[in-house]
């Protein structure tokens, strides 16, 4: 299961669309949720927004990759900020992908670590 964490709800839907048409089972949200959940829901890869209308997806990530139950699990960052690539290395993404995206790239990205 693929998890998005994306407050645009049009970008959110356009994920989902594109994912469950590739075949992935999707579950999106609008905010971040605890490591408790995402234990509970076990994705095979987090597709994260940065920019949140509650908090940051960089910290949800740093939270993330910390935990020794949850660090296994990739994290892609997905947003439009300045230097994703840095923010991404700073909080231990896995990867990032730059808005506005390819949905190619998404596809694939989402294919390189969840497969």
């Amino acid at each position: 299961m693929i998890l998005i964490i994306e407050d645009d709800k049009d970008i959110q839907d356009l994920m989902v669309y594109i994912l469950r048409d590739e075949g992935f089972q999707v579950v999106a949200l609008a905010e971040t949720i605890s490591l408790q959940d995402i234990l509970e829901r076990d994705p095979a890869l987090i597709l994260l927004d940065d920019r949140l209308a509650v908090g940051r997806g960089r910290d949800l990530c740093r939270k993330l990759k910390n935990d020794p139950l949850t660090r296994r699990i990739p994290v892609v960052l997905v947003s439009a900020v300045k230097d994703l690539g840095e923010v991404a290395a700073a909080c231990g993404a896995n990867a990032y992908l730059p808005k506005p995206f390819d949905l190619d790239e998404l596809v694939a990205i989402t294919q390189r670590f969840s497969l």
